[in-house]
């Protein structure tokens, strides 16, 4: 058998499972493009704590870590089960890796997690470990953390980072007040900092993309705080040495919001 993918997303806002566009489109199709798992172990941008945290719960509830949406997205529920096995499991792995693991015993699915599972698999029949990310430390980190966790990919456990390739909410926030209107400097920045990371990812550029803060082109525009960069490092990590990454997404919302998703294999 085959080891699991790996895959990293850019999961947007929560309206992404309501509103139409290329990237919900992509989602719902991820299960066509992937073995289907025996479970998944997800890295989101929106659970943070210092260091590392598994989550055993075995019926997480519900985060809806937003504002100002639409009424009905504050009435989803996703309720796939969680894995206390699976979680020991994890944890193990990460102990193993020297990281010192903690225990989260009730943690819920924020956005991060639940729009993309809903998308994907709706059914919500598949278990799902939750880990966190460490906004206080570095790409190597988290691409430490998901190599420890990459020996699961031969059990059939898919392993997702669920950030954004960009992520500067500012801006965003800015085009959706005046209109939505396209911004062709912020998006020059754009192209300039995706365009670098999709070559230190195709071409399996370990270094580069460890030190992406240094070497990437218009970091701060693109990253202001590190944190939805950061699922892409877990995903690359548990792909293993010398993984095919496959650009498998690209869109853009407002010209400039990149939406790019990558399966590393």
């Amino acid at each position: 058998m085959e080891p699991m993918p790996t895959i990293f997303v850019s999961h947007g806002g929560p309206n992404v499972v309501t509103d139409p566009s290329e990237a919900r489109t992509y989602l719902e199709g991820l299960p066509e493009r992937l073995p289907r798992p025996k479970a998944i172990v997800i890295a989101s941008a929106h659970f943070e704590t210092d260091g590392p945290t598994v989550v055993r719960d075995p019926k997480p509830g519900m985060i809806y870590d937003f504002g100002g949406f639409s009424r009905e997205l504050y009435e989803i529920v996703y309720p796939a089960p969680g894995d206390p096995a699976l979680a020991g499991r994890v944890h193990g792995l990460l102990e193993s890796a020297g990281l010192s693991p903690a225990y989260a015993d009730e943690r819920g699915y924020d956005h991060g997690t639940w729009t993309v599972l809903r998308l994907a698999w709706p059914d919500a029949d598949i278990p799902v470990v939750q880990v966190s990310i460490d906004p206080s430390r570095d790409a190597a980190y988290h691409h430490r953390l998901g190599a420890a966790l990459a020996p699961l990919r031969a059990e059939g456990i898919l392993m997702i980072g669920s950030g954004h390739i960009t992520h500067n909410l500012r801006a965003v926030f800015s085009a959706m007040r005046e209109g939505m209107p396209s911004d062709p400097e912020m998006a020059s920045k754009v192209d300039g900092f995706v365009g670098w990371m999709a070559d230190a990812i195709a071409s399996g550029d370990t270094e580069a993309l460890l030190a992406w803060r240094d070497k990437a082109p218009f970091v701060a525009d693109n990253h202001p705080t590190d944190e939805h960069l950061m699922p892409l490092l877990f995903a690359a990590g548990a792909a293993g040495s010398n993984p095919r990454a496959e650009h498998a997404h690209a869109s853009r919302q407002f010209g400039f919001f990149a939406w790019d998703s990558w399966i590393f294999h």
